[in-house]
């Protein structure tokens, strides 16, 4: 089936489903792979379930007109969403970066969506099978599309790009991130900027942060808007306050390192001529709520919940800022292992140990098999297990507790503890 043909289909209902446990009725199910799964094993059910067709590339499945026969279902799938992507009248705003992507995405949407129909990738779904999805997504009314765009290896946000067609990006950073996979901070710089290359290339416009010299010496050549001049930094303590527009500012999200993907949001947003007092309400009003920088409050106790993601850059972010609250409060901090680092993992769990180190804290916990090949002076746990049940007889009051922790230590469990 040629994609036009194919798209004719979607558009009967613009809906698209990978998962027959969600599957919305009258849908286009794509019955992907993966190393541990068979989609087309599922198509079927997928139909039984309210889907109106499935896009499977296994003959033994394609029982009736229903199904749809192709060489590969992720090919088809991406091809369909860059073909839908041409379709669309809206500009689509792309962003990347080693850290704060997903905040950043959000608070650009909260900005965008006070004056325009938008749609914006959901949660974290930036690869390969994400990017499409969120394209498919949207819809002929959509009127600003926020993509955004994750990678471990290079060339990945270049394929990415060619398939979204961004008209404008934005890269909030290069951290200490993906190292195992970019090789180094050089690496990872290179990697990032795939987005710039393909804006330079189709001359469009980028989005930069004027404080930072490697994106300003990366984009000389490109079409740029720098960040707003009107915006200055007031504190982050913890929460983060800034003089906007002749009013201070006080928004929900702590770290001084969120002020960025703060002036990010309100940049973009004045771009795209959302009225002030509008930009100001969506960034009052924004609230983290997916492990990102959430402050919650249990007990005696208040707790920095950090524990989506971590890297040695946004854990030095993390602990600077810590350092710097005020409180009186006993300062507490407890992290964990810091995963795709390569050849540099010990080392940089050693800089992290060391700095931790170096603050004046009441208590400090590390725990992960990485932290555990390192010197420090606090205490030291294997696993997740061994500090719960060390938490368990030996409980944290009257607080300051900052938890941080890459995904895979799922260390937002601990709240439960506190």
């Amino acid at each position: 089936m040629k994609i036009e043909d194919l798209y004719s289909l979607y558009t009967e209902h613009f809906l698209v489903d990978t998962d027959t446990r969600k599957i919305r009725e009258n849908s286009v199910f794509f019955a992907l792979k993966g190393e541990n799964f068979n989609g087309n094993k599922f198509a079927k059910q997928a139909l039984e379930n309210g889907a109106k067709y499935c896009v499977i590339d296994e003959e033994e499945y394609n029982v009736d007109d229903r199904f749809i026969l192709v060489d590969d279902v992720l090919k088809t799938l991406q091809a369909l969403s860059n073909y839908h992507r041409r379709q669309l009248k809206a500009p689509i705003v792309a962003l990347t970066g080693s850290n704060g992507k997903t905040t950043t995405k959000e608070l650009i949407n909260a900005v965008l969506s006070k004056k325009y129909k938008t749609y914006a990738t959901k949660g974290n779904l930036n690869n390969h099978i994400g990017v499409p999805l969120t394209l498919l997504s949207m819809t002929l009314d959509t009127e600003i599309g926020i993509v955004e765009m994750g990678a471990n290896h290079h060339n990945e946000i270049a394929f990415l790009s060619n398939i979204a067609e961004p008209d404008f990006g934005y890269i909030t950073n290069f951290g200490k991130a993906h190292l195992e996979g970019f090789g180094s901070v050089d690496g990872v710089i290179q990697a990032k900027s795939e987005l710039y290359d393909f804006i330079e290339s189709k001359s469009r416009k980028v989005f930069v942060n004027p404080n930072d010299p490697i994106q300003i010496k990366k984009t000389e050549a490109i079409d740029r808007v720098l960040f707003s001049n009107e915006i200055s930094f007031v504190e982050a303590n913890p929460n983060v306050s800034l003089n906007y527009a002749g009013e201070k500012v006080e928004s929900n999200l702590i770290g001084s390192y969120n002020y960025n993907n703060i002036v990010a949001a309100i940049t973009i947003g004045e771009y795209f001529s959302v009225n002030k007092t509008d930009i100001i309400s969506a960034i009052k009003s924004y609230s983290s709520n997916n492990n990102r920088s959430q402050v919650i409050t249990k007990g005696s106790n208040e707790i920095i919940l950090d524990a989506y993601n971590a890297n040695p850059t946004s854990m030095e972010a993390a602990l600077s800022n810590f350092n710097n609250i005020n409180s009186e409060k006993k300062k507490v901090v407890i992290l964990g292992d810091m995963f795709e680092l390569g050849n540099d993992s010990e080392l940089e769990h050693q800089n992290i140990a060391n700095l931790v180190d170096s603050l004046s804290l009441n208590s400090k916990f590390l725990v992960g098999s990485n932290f555990n090949q390192i010197s420090f002076n606090g205490i030291l746990f294997e696993n997740f297990n061994v500090l719960s049940d060390y938490l368990k007889d030996n409980s944290i009051e009257n607080s300051l507790i900052l938890i941080k922790g890459s995904r895979g230590m799922a260390l937002e469990r601990l709240v439960d503890l506190f």
